[in-house]
């Protein structure tokens, strides 16, 4: 079987966790930020897992 290719878009946006997982971080922080509360922006740095529903098809995307 041939070499899988890596999606370079995705790999620029996810990574995977030791215990496989896919880390993301969190949409809506580079504008529009001055309407939003300062504990909302706070909550924005802080990276969060992919969903289960979605992880499948990253994970194809992202072989190795």
């Amino acid at each position: 079987m041939p070499k899988l290719k890596t999606n370079r878009s995705a790999a620029k946006r996810f990574s995977k966790t030791g215990s496989g997982q896919i880390k993301r971080s969190k949409a809506g922080k580079n504008h529009f930020t001055g309407k939003k509360a300062s504990k909302s922006i706070r909550n924005l740095r802080k990276g969060t897992l992919v969903s289960s529903a979605d992880s499948d098809r990253i994970r194809k995307i992202l072989p190795y």
